[in-house]
């Protein structure tokens, strides 16, 4: 998954792009660079996934008008904001929009690794989420019934008698389940019936 995974830098500063995008790179990361919010939003894609490190102060959209513009194309990528005139009320409005970090300038290269390793965390999860809620999307109706049943801890006597089958047409549909999920075990369904119920990290 993490191949999948790369981070859109954007910085008016051509420096501070290349010097992100040599760092970065020697680090084993995936780079996409743009000099400011209008070129990444020309480029940008829906199935874009990493996160974005977006100066504050660029020409035109700032970092967080950036941030708010693709929150507004539901957009998920997480942001790190970085600047070099922090403050506090600024940094609390990139918060409140789930910003994964605010980093002030200069900042040590570990602690930008270190946000961008959160973020794709935070991506990691969002991904496994989806696959999962899209395989979900394969079963009957009543494949979900018994699915969201099972997950309860039912047995199939139990999970008959709610729905008003027999005990092994509950396991006909459990076999079936099983199979087009490819899971082995309850555990791993408990898992799959929340998936189509988790809400994203914030």
């Amino acid at each position: 998954m993490r191949e999948r995974l790369t981070v859109y830098i954007v910085d008016d500063d051509a420096s501070v792009r290349d010097s992100l995008a040599l760092m970065l790179g020697l680090s084993g990361y995936s780079t996409a660079l743009f000099a400011d919010a209008e070129a990444l939003l020309a480029a940008w894609q829906p199935h874009w996934t990493g996160c974005v490190v977006a100066d504050l102060r660029l020409p035109g959209r700032t970092g967080i008008e950036l941030q708010a513009e693709l929150r507004a194309r539901a957009s998920p990528l997480p942001f790190i904001i970085i600047t070099a005139h922090g403050d506090v009320a600024t940094a609390r409005t990139a918060f409140q929009a789930s910003a994964v970090d605010f980093l002030e300038k200069p900042f040590d290269h570990a602690q930008l690794r270190a946000a961008i390793e959160s973020a794709f965390s935070r991506e990691g999860r969002r991904l496994q989420r989806s696959a999962e809620a899209a395989r979900l999307a394969v079963l009957t109706v009543r494949e979900r019934e018994v699915l969201e049943q099972a997950a309860q801890g039912l047995h199939a006597k139990e999970i008959a008698a709610r729905l008003g089958i027999s005990p092994r047409t509950v396991e006909v549909h459990k076999t079936r389940i099983m199979a087009k999920l490819g899971v082995r075990n309850v555990a791993e369904l408990v898992r799959f019936a929340l998936a189509g119920d988790s809400s994203p990290d914030p």
